[in-house]
């Protein structure tokens, strides 16, 4: 091979390399930068299955008139699907019926809130899993992942996910965080009614 081919073709088989490791190492969907996670346990054996608490949640008893405004963040928008997959990118929840969303905006922060409807308590540990490694959901509100925090939670068969960023303190994002979290309180009254 004469010298002219050689050059043209290792500068070629550099270029794919680069382009293929750029699109690898590139996150058209981020994750956040702090991230905790919690499988389901016996407190929440009452609604363990869709069975014992078949009644979809509806907006109104997740995102009531006390839940407008969290801390120093306002509701934005909500939004209700049947296909749980359009609000997660990596991974799949299999077995779910419904999510439901909420984005909030502050001026220093902003957050969103989805609570997914599974059919168990496995089918709801399993995607706290696959978040920890797989995928996440899609971020549907602007801010900078690599300064954000985010929590999931299996309760019974819900999937409940918090995820705040911003540029407010790293203690305003824990306060916002919590104060997000706090929409899966919503689980305790199910809770009640399948007792």
């Amino acid at each position: 091979m004469s010298r002219r081919v050689v050059i043209p073709a290792v500068v070629a088989g550099l270029a794919v390399i680069a382009v293929g490791g750029w699109l690898w190492l590139r996150r058209d969907d981020p994750r956040p930068a702090s991230f905790r996670a919690e499988p389901t346990s016996a407190f929440y054996a009452a609604i363990d299955s869709r069975q014992n608490d078949a009644s979809p949640l509806t907006p109104k008893e997740v995102f009531t008139s006390a839940t407008q405004t969290l801390g120093t963040m306002r509701l934005d928008s909500t939004r209700q699907v049947t296909d749980c997959d359009e609000v997660l990118w990596g991974t799949s929840a299999t077995g779910c019926t419904q999510a439901l969303q909420a984005t909030y905006k502050g001026s220093t922060a902003a957050g969103q809130f989805v609570i997914f409807n599974m059919s168990d308590g496995r089918a709801a540990d399993a995607l706290v899993s696959a978040l920890r490694k797989d995928g996440f959901v899609r971020q549907d509100v602007v801010f900078e992942a690599a300064r954000s925090r985010a929590q999931a939670r299996a309760m019974g068969h819900y999937v409940t996910v918090s995820w705040v960023g911003g540029t407010a303190s790293d203690q305003d994002l824990v306060t916002a965080l919590v104060a997000l979290d706090g929409l899966g309180r919503v689980v305790q009254g199910r809770i009640v009614a399948a007792t």
